[in-house]
């Protein structure tokens, strides 16, 4: 028989296109490991982790969407329940940058949440680390707009490769989602069932 926990759950979605660095991120986030392999994830990355949070015991659970146009079809079962999502975008790659908007559309329309003005939103520039700088495309001033423009959304700059603001992002993220916190009874079987259905892969996505 499973042991009953309880404990404060909370959803955070990362959605972002291909290649942008989610499954970096959140492998940095939740192993402390960086990959220099790439491996396109199939479906959805799922992990958790366990921190205390104004003082309360949190199950965060994250999952990363793997961006193709063919995995969309996850729809509600991958959406359900989020209490924040995580956007992502490439500092060197400008059309990463200009998915943002698609995204969030995509989350809104998915969840069907009823204020999405208020819901919380972070904005991630990912891999600035890359040569320096001196190949990025999207000035930090466009990014901060453009986060002004939809909602005053929090923005950060991170490098999954060099762990920079990942603890931040992440803890930034989590303390959002506690404002939309819900209880209840885990079990610790719980985490394999939530995501039945939905395809995935074993393995490192280093830059996905």
């Amino acid at each position: 028989m499973d042991m009953l926990l309880q404990k404060t759950l909370l959803k955070v979605i990362v959605l972002g296109d291909v290649g942008v660095g989610k499954t970096s991120l959140i492998n940095r986030y939740i192993h402390k490991k960086f990959s220099h392999q790439y491996k396109a994830t199939i479906g959805a990355d799922f992990a958790t982790k366990e921190l205390q949070l104004k003082d309360k015991l949190v199950n965060l659970q994250v999952m990363g969407h793997g961006g193709q146009e063919r995995f969309q079809s996850l729809g509600s079962a991958f959406f359900r329940g989020a209490d924040c999502c995580m956007l992502v975008y490439d500092v060197s790659l400008l059309k990463s940058f200009e998915s943002l908007l698609y995204w969030r559309q995509e989350f809104i329309k998915q969840t069907d949440i009823p204020d999405p003005e208020n819901f919380p939103f972070v904005v991630i520039g990912n891999k600035i680390d890359i040569d320096g700088g001196a190949n990025r495309t999207v000035a930090q001033r466009m990014a901060k707009e453009w986060c002004e423009s939809n909602g005053r959304v929090p923005y950060f700059e991170t490098s999954a490769k060099e762990d920079i603001n990942i603890d931040v992002v992440f803890l930034s993220a989590a303390t959002a989602a506690l404002s939309r916190e819900r209880v209840q009874d885990i079990y610790y079987d719980s985490i394999a069932s939530s995501i039945s259905g939905i395809e995935q892969r074993g393995g490192c996505a280093c830059y996905n």
